[in-house]
């Protein structure tokens, strides 16, 4: 039974800010640190005319010349050792306890220690100690247990939507199995029902499927997902069984989901291996939702389809070829705060 005192916001809650974590130098994107700064400039000149937005950064000085010409009032800088890039990954996850907002600090390992995140994961730590959040701002340190934000998509009314590859990996929280990771889930988010995708995957994907690359919540009726219509696609047969799961999911008040699809991105290869461009890393924020684009003629079917879930909001397409040259895209590099955190 859930906590009824608990409530994981969905990510179209009215929201305070956004943080990024913003590339340098001692990073992975080191050999193509202009081209990825474009990307994370528009992404961050889009938020900032709409809300606040927190950068974690190495050199404050050296980024705010970058972003003179965003609504420079709405940012603030923090500046901290770092690892990557990854914010919806190391970043806190936020609920509601009590109609208290409170900052879960998970353990982020570098999706089960495929890269080093010794740094990151101590920035929501360092972020809450130095008075980056609001003082009414709650802080629970949950480093006994492995969760990415990237893994977890909420309705916002208790139903929880993720993917078994990822929750359920080696090196994650692999002492724990699948019912005992479950009652977590649900007694840490307040949760009446998790849903559980055990099909789909991106090909380049370190995560392990996250499902913010797969299948997102629009409202608690509707799911944006991945569809793949060419037979010839590696990812076919695996993104159709997707779909098949999503029809038989049910809302708490057991109706079928209003399901819409987007468009399965264009093939984009680094040397022989794939990147794993997904439309669904869409980011919502107030009034807006931020999409990716690839430079590819169904980025404007992608917008078009995404208008539909989105009707009252502007959907604003950002170039994020240069993100998934590391393999993640826009949702990846954000994480929202709602109302009362920053």
């Amino acid at each position: 039974m859930n906590n009824p005192n608990i409530i994981f916001p969905a990510e179209w809650a009215d929201q305070s800010g956004v943080m990024l974590t913003w590339p340098h130098e001692g990073t992975d994107w080191a050999d193509m640190l202009d081209e990825v700064e474009v990307c994370f400039v528009a992404i961050a000149k889009a938020i900032a005319e709409r809300e606040k937005l927190l950068i974690v950064c190495q050199d404050r000085q050296l980024l705010a010349d970058k972003l003179k010409n965003c609504r420079t009032e709405n940012i603030v800088y923090a500046e901290y050792p770092l690892n990557d890039t990854w914010a919806r990954d190391h970043g806190a996850i936020t609920v509601m306890i009590d109609g208290k907002p409170t900052l879960y600090d998970f353990t982020f390992n570098g999706w089960g220690m495929k890269f080093a995140a010794n740094f990151d994961n101590q920035i929501t730590s360092s972020l809450y100690k130095n008075g980056a959040f609001l003082s009414e701002v709650q802080y629970k340190n949950m480093q006994h247990f492995v969760l990415e934000g990237g893994s977890l998509e909420s309705d916002g009314e208790g139903t929880l939507l993720t993917t078994r590859d990822c929750l359920l990996s080696i090196n994650r929280n692999q002492h724990l199995k699948k019912a005992e990771i479950e009652k977590q889930l649900i007694d840490l988010f307040g949760l009446q029902q998790v849903l559980w995708l055990t099909s789909g995957y991106l090909a380049g994907d370190d995560t392990d499927s996250h499902i913010d690359t797969l299948a997102r919540f629009c409202d608690p009726e509707t799911i944006a997902y991945i569809k793949c219509e060419d037979e010839n696609d590696e990812h076919f047969s695996a993104l159709s069984l997707m779909e098949k799961e999503l029809v038989a999911f049910r809302t708490l008040k057991n109706l079928p989901y209003q399901l819409i699809p987007l468009p399965m991105a264009d093939a984009v290869f680094d040397g022989e291996d794939r990147l794993p461009a997904t439309y669904a890393n869409f980011l919502i924020i107030n009034k807006a939702v931020l999409i990716p684009f690839y430079n590819s003629p169904k980025d404007q079917l992608a917008l078009k389809q995404l208008q539909q879930a989105f009707p009252g909001r502007e959907i604003i397409g950002i170039d994020c070829s240069p993100l998934i040259k590391q393999h993640g895209s826009l949702h990846c590099v954000t994480m929202q705060f709602p109302n009362g955190v920053l």
